[in-house]
């Protein structure tokens, strides 16, 4: 590969500077294995965008992150549709969408993946939102206490390593925090479906794991076709409590105030706009509607075991 192929989008400070300190040691080693790439470093995610989409038009035939997993995906929103293959150097807190793709966490390691396998077709989500803007994932996302939560977890809490910056969030914004009532329309494996009440959450997923390791769907993968939908009725704070080191475990959750579907598609409306997140970045307010688009994009990464 020659150094007009690839290019890595940095995010100098994900994961708290980890990002920055493993540039040169992620060069070196593509160097020694016979592969220049092109470096840039990013001042924020609209940047990311910009950078990214300018390899694109620029003829660059894969552009890769390095750093988180907002940075992986603003690459994935401006390069999407685009013929351009995609690469992740996971280096920020969680790195979820690393864990989904099946990559190391190490960015070192994920550069030994990214020169030893082919790329493959990933499935992606295509959020559409109430004004007619609309964003592409590839993680999970949702709407409600988790969406809160991501708020904070970007904002109050962003100093806060890994989980405990939304753990922080999420209890922050348990403490006011009014359910939603929704109306939840599906394209299910079986068939159309309806549901209606209140929810403290509503979220999507393409992959197991959100906010740093909370596994609200421990049975999705990025690649079979189908969306994962989980809905949590109303639920006391003690619940709530009860519920998160499940979540952080296996998220085995079976309770009765539980719903969880597979779809194609979900079009979810609230009584009042609420925040929608996506591979943990605000991306817009319900009501919102998520279409599976299969294999939409081609990722560097392991074949699915």
């Amino acid at each position: 590969m020659g150094a007009d192929e690839i290019l890595v989008v940095v995010n100098p400070v994900a994961g708290g500077g980890r990002a920055r300190r493993a540039r040169p040691l992620l060069e070196d080693y593509l160097l020694c294995h016979g592969v220049r790439a092109d470096f840039v470093e990013s001042k924020s995610g609209e940047d990311v965008r910009a950078q990214a989409a300018m390899a694109a038009d620029a003829g660059y035939r894969t552009v890769a992150a390095l750093g988180g997993d907002g940075a992986f995906h603003h690459v994935l929103e401006a390069t999407f549709g685009r013929d351009v293959t995609l690469g992740f150097f996971p280096a920020g807190n969680g790195n979820d969408i690393a864990e989904a793709l099946e990559l190391p966490k190490d960015p070192i390691a994920a550069a030994h993946i990214f020169l030893t396998v082919l790329a493959r077709p990933i499935d992606v989500l295509r959020a559409e939102f109430r004004d007619g803007s609309s964003a592409v994932l590839i993680g999970a996302g949702g709407m409600g206490l988790d969406a809160e939560a991501a708020r904070l977890a970007n904002g109050r809490f962003r100093r806060w390593p890994g989980v405990t910056r939304y753990l922080a969030g999420a209890l922050w914004a348990l403490r006011e925090f009014r359910p939603l009532e929704v109306e939840v329309d599906l394209e299910t494996d079986v068939g159309a479906a309806r549901w209606q009440g209140r929810v403290i959450l509503a979220a999507v997923a393409n992959a197991p794991c959100y906010g740093s390791g909370f596994r609200i769907a421990p049975d999705a993968t990025v690649d079979d076709g189908w969306l994962n939908v989980l809905l949590v009725e109303a639920l006391p704070w003690t619940r709530v409590l009860e519920a998160i080191p499940i979540l952080l475990r296996n998220g085995d959750l079976r309770w009765p105030e539980i719903h969880r579907y597979r779809a194609r598609r979900v079009r979810i409306a609230s009584d009042r706009p609420a925040l929608v997140h996506g591979d943990g970045e605000l991306l817009g307010e319900s009501p919102v509607e998520f279409r599976m688009l299969p294999g939409a994009v081609r990722v560097i990464a392991p074949a699915h075991s």
